[in-house]
């Protein structure tokens, strides 16, 4: 039995992480509305942790930072202007550090994210947050066509449990882990444990 490869790896294309000094760090909508209520995520609290730790070594590293926020309707989901659409207290943008509303899963589409990106001078992105198989996912497969090289912190992701229209339900852990599977074929690098410094 052979060992299973991505298409990256086929190509042999290098799949080392960058230095955080090297990237520039997009965090994705890492907001209350993910803490609780319907789309409370169940590993929300570690990978908030998680991205911190990031967040803070890429602070440490003079990397451009860029937060997202999913913009939804006044009183709905993602309603930026209640608690429920405000980016967690532990990941709160610093001066300097843009905050960039969405309305799509895809972060770059319909705001200046391309640009935003293109002024730090870096081809090499680190995506981290919510949730892994929707705007994460989006976002890495668009940077691609837009000539990004991206890398995924795994743990600083989640996401939920969804329908597996059989009327029984895929955990959450395995989206996350099938999404992240398939984003390493051919859109990002996916980092495991403390490989981002």
């Amino acid at each position: 039995m052979t060992t299973a490869k991505t298409l990256l790896q086929l190509a042999g294309a290098d799949l080392t992480p960058p230095r955080l000094a090297d990237a520039a760090l997009v965090l994705i909508d890492i907001q209350n509305e993910y803490l609780a209520g319907p789309l409370a995520l169940p590993d929300a609290r570690p990978a908030i942790a998680r991205a911190a730790r990031l967040l803070a070594k890429a602070r440490a590293a003079n990397a451009p930072i860029i937060h997202i926020a999913h913009r939804g309707k006044a009183g709905s989901l993602f309603d930026r202007s209640a608690e429920r659409g405000a980016i967690v207290a532990e990941l709160m943008p610093h001066a300097g550090e843009p905050v960039i509303e969405k309305e799509l899963p895809n972060s770059f589409a319909g705001t200046d994210l391309k640009a935003r990106l293109a002024a730090t001078d870096r081809k090499n992105i680190v995506l981290a947050g919510f949730m892994t198989h929707m705007c994460v996912s989006s976002t890495a497969r668009a940077a691609l066509d837009l000539g990004f090289r991206t890398t995924i912190d795994a743990e600083s992701c989640a996401t939920r449990d969804l329908p597996d229209g059989r009327g029984g339900k895929l955990d959450a852990r395995t989206i996350h882990e099938v999404a992240l599977a398939e984003l390493s074929d051919r859109f990002a690098i996916i980092a495991r444990g403390d490989v981002l410094t």
